[in-house]
């Protein structure tokens, strides 16, 4: 299924800097013996691919970078353009183009990133495409999988490996918010419809903005510092929070997955 294609420069750029910057989701990239990566869906342009390709080099200067999409025309586009080395354009979807792992003998990519892919499907078939998706990466890779705005400033996501969902993180432009319970309209597919009372993200985003007020006597040191005290004061009540403050600053939050994975799901 074609995705409507919005495709803005720097949209991905939070959860580019994530998977540069984090360091176990760094290590996954900058440990392989094959870096090879794909951009699943890459729109209407190639052009979040470009960056993606651009942003990976300091890390692996060897990476290879496929960006897949199934509108042949999108395919082409790709190829038209200027792009770094080691950037190619296939048309592809879930199968992965003859990438994935064990397809004439390929170890897989180590990295997918999947934005704005799955919000068309339904639930359960959100479910499956993880569940396929993450066994078609090389051992010890990753699948970052989620939703962003039209100008990247509200962002969540999913990362998972082959043994399934393990963290799951929120990344905005502070300054965007009125509450941080606004990006829940961002939520992945698999959780989007679980923000309701009783669910566990539910949860999380209310402590979230609870702990947001609190922090209000921050404000005059700017919505990045009232954030990452939020992230703080979210950490001291328990939340299983995995980042650092470098990362609360930069507007992330990432948890893991078994704090917001809806009940009977993998990893709940």
């Amino acid at each position: 299924m074609a995705t409507r294609g919005t495709t803005n420069p720097n949209r991905l750029r939070r959860v580019d800097r994530w998977i540069t910057g984090a360091p176990w989701a760094a290590r996954a990239l900058r440990s392989a013996a094959d870096p090879l990566v794909v951009d699943l869906g890459f729109g209407s342009a190639p052009t979040t691919t470009v960056e993606l390709a651009e942003r990976l080099r300091p890390l692996r200067p060897d990476a290879r970078v496929f960006g897949l999409e199934i509108d042949p025309e999108r395919v082409e586009a790709g190829r038209r353009v200027a792009v770094p080395p080691g950037l190619n354009f296939r048309r592809g979807g879930f199968e992965l183009a003859g990438l994935a792992a064990g397809i004439g003998g390929a170890a897989g990519p180590v990295l997918v990133r999947a934005f704005n892919v799955l919000r068309q499907y339904t639930e359960p078939e959100a479910w499956k495409a993880w569940e396929e998706l993450r066994g078609r990466l090389a051992p010890g890779g990753l699948l970052v999988e989620g939703t962003c705005d039209e100008i990247g400033r509200r962002c969540c996501w999913v990362a998972l490996d082959r043994g399934g969902p393990r963290t799951f993180t929120l990344a905005c432009l502070p300054a965007d918010l009125a509450r941080p319970s606004d990006l829940a309209e961002r939520l992945p597919k698999t959780l989007i419809h679980r923000n309701v009372p009783g669910e566990k993200v539910h949860s999380l985003l209310n402590d979230l903005d609870s702990c947001w007020a609190r922090a209000a006597p921050l404000v005059p040191y700017g919505p990045r510092a009232r954030w990452a005290e939020s992230v703080r004061s979210l950490a001291a009540r328990g939340w299983p929070v995995l980042d650092r403050p470098r990362r609360w600053r930069a507007g992330e939050l990432t948890v893991a997955w078994s704090a917001v994975a809806p009940a009977g799901s993998p990893g709940s």
